[in-house]
């Protein structure tokens, strides 16, 4: 192939020119996470040679410093490309005049290159570090004879990381961002993959991995084997909700609530879904027994092993539960805070109800601090950490769990923290209700489906799927170490945690849709009530 140029006088060359055009290039990458930071300054601290076909191709790692905090650091894959236009950025070339480099996760030569890398095992040497390719034990089951042979291709929107698919068979994910220390997604999918027999995750092949010489290693792929999917479970569970929402409209006029909720509780049947409805959620129903059992089973392998430090369960202790106490009281005086600053500027409908709420931040913490001053007798483990209809995917009659980061606003040593299982239950329930209301408050919503007169049959599905989750979900875990010992106890946790993530969700709406605000505020609402 032609020369990469990676000698140092080049390398240098290289990075001096990136450096000084990086912060406009990562303002306009959809996939950087700092757009509402203020970046002071980038620097690119190692260059990797990428043997990507015929021509020029690496891995440029950036350090980017921002005027209020940490740094971070990113993977920007490039490779030469006459075609780069607007997008590119103008380098010197190795023959002494300039190329334009552009994106090179769209470059199926460079796609390639990144699997054959695991493929083959290779280490690639920068100036400050090395590019590993690293795979499991279960790589020979899962890979081809020839994974770069495979027909690389991108898929999805591109966010904080990028997934390609290779064949249908395998899928890598390579991660824009990287940190150093052990990456969970990766960490929970090896130990899922090698020692248990959990079916409901895509297994791992193998892993792409950068180290400086200086420091920790850094997760910068995984390569799991492909699963064929209708797309994620918020989708298949919206097109249940039009369905249901078609039966609501033939059914009712556009009464007052109280008619409503005499229509609802005339339900004939014992879990109290009208008979009008039934036919339009009851698959949905089963479906959601489904990945009540799926969600059981993925907590009972995350505990499955006692010898491993890393996932073994742990007891609740004072001070666990003291952590778990300080991290909400900073998450109630951010939220009320900015709760506070925001309100006169929501929807009106949502107004006096953000008012009221505003009022009870110390009712809040006082419920939590009580809460967890009292002993939770129960064990902590690993959990999925950012578990919603999003992370799940449905496949033509099951679900599959993906996406083990956790939430991304933590660092990697705080989503490594054992929890509660019931956490990720209540993410999952505050996903149900989020999904129920989604319909009502889009602006392709339906003449008259507003919240004021839709939101009674909202609950009322929110209603039947969570107690068809949970009982399939309790059915499964039954006994289970990290279960609270009493029912009263579960309850409580699990209260603790839908509030926890409510008042989480009221933040981010506040800050980026405040018309959604009536979501978050409902949920905070009804869990203040019980």
């Amino acid at each position: 192939m032609a020369d990469l140029g990676t000698g140092k006088k080049m390398a240098s060359t290289l990075q001096t020119a990136l450096a000084a055009q990086l912060p406009e290039y990562l303002l306009q990458q959809r996939w950087f996470g700092g757009k509402a930071r203020k970046i002071a300054s980038a620097d690119v601290v190692d260059t990797l040679p990428i043997p990507a076909g015929g021509g020029n191709a690496y891995i440029f790692v950036a350090a980017v410093h921002y005027d209020d905090g940490a740094d971070e650091i990113y993977a920007i894959p490039l490779v030469r490309s006459e075609g780069a236009g607007a997008e590119g950025l103008k380098v010197p070339g190795p023959d002494g005049g300039s190329m334009m480099l552009a994106d090179g996760l769209k470059s199926p030569a460079f796609l390639s290159a990144l699997a054959q890398l695991i493929e083959k095992g290779t280490a690639i040497a920068g100036e400050n570090g090395e590019l590993r390719g690293l795979q499991t034990t279960a790589y020979s089951r899962l890979a081809p004879e020839s994974v770069g042979g495979l027909t690389p291709k991108p898929v999805g929107a591109e966010q904080s990381n990028t997934s390609i698919i290779y064949g249908n068979q395998l899928i890598l994910k390579f991660f824009r961002r990287i940190q150093e220390g052990i990456n969970p997604d990766l960490e929970i999918g090896q130990f899922l993959t090698e020692k248990t027999s959990l079916k409901s995750v895509p297994p791992l092949a193998g892993t792409l991995e950068y180290q400086a010489r200086d420091g920790k290693p850094m997760s910068q792929g995984m390569l799991q084997k492909f699963i064929p999917n209708q797309g994620d479970a918020w989708g298949f569970t919206l097109r249940s909700l039009a369905n249901y929402y078609d039966a609501v409209r033939k059914t009712t006029s556009a009464g007052s609530s109280a008619a409503m909720t005499g229509v609802i509780a005339s339900g004939k049947q014992a879990d109290g879904v009208p008979d009008f409805a039934r036919s339009s959620v009851e698959t949905y129903l089963t479906a959601a027994e489904l990945l009540g059992q799926r969600t059981g089973e993925m907590h009972l392998a995350l505990a499955s092993d006692a010898s491993d430090p890393a996932f073994a369960p742990e007891p609740f202790t004072m001070e666990s539960q003291q952590a778990l106490e300080q991290s909400v009281d900073r998450l109630l005086v951010r939220v009320f805070s900015l709760l506070r600053d925001k309100t006169k500027y929501l929807p009106t409908e949502w107004r006096g109800k953000a008012e009221k709420l505003a009022g009870r931040e110390s009712e809040i913490a006082a419920r939590f601090n009580t809460a967890l001053r009292e002993p939770i007798r129960a064990m902590r483990t690993r959990i999925h950490g950012d578990y919603h209809l999003g992370q799940v995917l449905r496949t033509e009659s099951d679900f599959v769990i993906i996406d083990f980061e956790g939430e991304p606003a933590r660092s990697i040593e705080e989503r490594r923290v054992k929890r509660s299982p019931l956490q990720d239950v209540a993410g999952m329930l505050r996903s149900f209700h989020y999904a129920a209301f989604a319909p009502l408050l889009g602006e392709d919503r339906a003449p008259g489906d507003d919240v004021a007169r839709m939101g009674v049959w909202a609950e009322a599905w929110n209603s039947w799927v969570a107690d068809r989750y949970l009982a399939k979900y309790f059915a499964t875990a039954k006994d289970a170490s990290y279960l609270p010992a009493t029912q009263a106890e579960i309850q409580t946790v699990l209260e603790l945690h839908l509030l926890e993530k409510a008042i989480y969700e009221l933040g981010y709406e506040l800050n980026n849709r405040p018309t959604w605000v009536g979501i978050p505020l409902q949920g905070i609402d009804k869990l203040l009530s019980i």
